[in-house]
């Protein structure tokens, strides 16, 4: 079962993981809450998630949150990328404010390194959890280029690419090379190959996937 309510996020985890070996999610119950995502990280937030989907339906759970790493910016906004602007700021919102900080920054070289970063994980009710990270390098565009994709991915070029933004990549083409692509890859190779994971500590969890 998906966490997430966002309805581009959920599409495009289910297509990866349609791709990755034919693995459906169920969408979210209407009547859970969303989660407050009180974490400092997006392990920790892609954990809470994930844990009160499981509590809540007694199904297991796959949660990501993913993060927007701009290098001038000291890392920011980070575990922060969906509500950069402020609580309730729609993607445009989000995306004018990254540019107008980095338009505000010295011009020097390098100023919009940036990376995604994604962290998926799933939880069984049992208290069963795995998790797996990926990321994709790349710089900030001066402006937003293309119609696909969502949230910052108009104004992301990443590096194994041609010079197109991730909004005017196929889907496929995105997944391919992209940060939730890598994550869910790995995280569905990790549930093939450990079919049986053994319950995990908190503590435990953090060494066993960070492997």
């Amino acid at each position: 079962m998906a966490a997430t309510a966002n309805p581009d996020k959920a599409g495009e985890i289910q297509e990866i993981l349609g791709a990755a070996g034919g693995i459906s999610l169920m969408a979210r119950p209407a009547d859970v809450p969303e989660v407050e995502e009180t974490g400092a990280t997006l392990v920790e937030n892609a954990r809470l998630k994930a844990v009160a989907l499981a509590k809540a339906t007694g199904m297991p759970a796959l949660a990501d949150d993913t993060g927007l790493e701009v290098d001038a910016l000291g890392g920011a906004p980070g575990a922060y990328a969906a509500r950069y602007a402020g609580e309730g700021a729609t993607y445009a919102d989000n995306v004018a404010k990254l540019l107008s900080e980095l338009a505000a920054l010295p011009d020097r070289g390098g100023a919009r390194r940036a990376r995604f970063r994604t962290v998926a994980w799933v939880q069984f009710p049992d208290g069963r959890e795995l998790w797996r990270e990926g990321t994709v390098d790349g710089v900030i565009a001066d402006a937003p280029r293309g119609d696909g994709g969502f949230g910052y991915d108009a104004v992301f070029v990443p590096d194994e690419g041609d010079g197109r933004t991730f909004a005017q990549l196929r889907p496929e083409e995105k997944h391919a090379i992209s940060h939730r692509g890598r994550a869910l890859r790995a995280l569905a190779a990790a549930m093939r190959a450990k079919s049986q994971v053994e319950p995990l500590g908190r503590s435990d969890a953090e060494e066993e996937n960070r492997g």
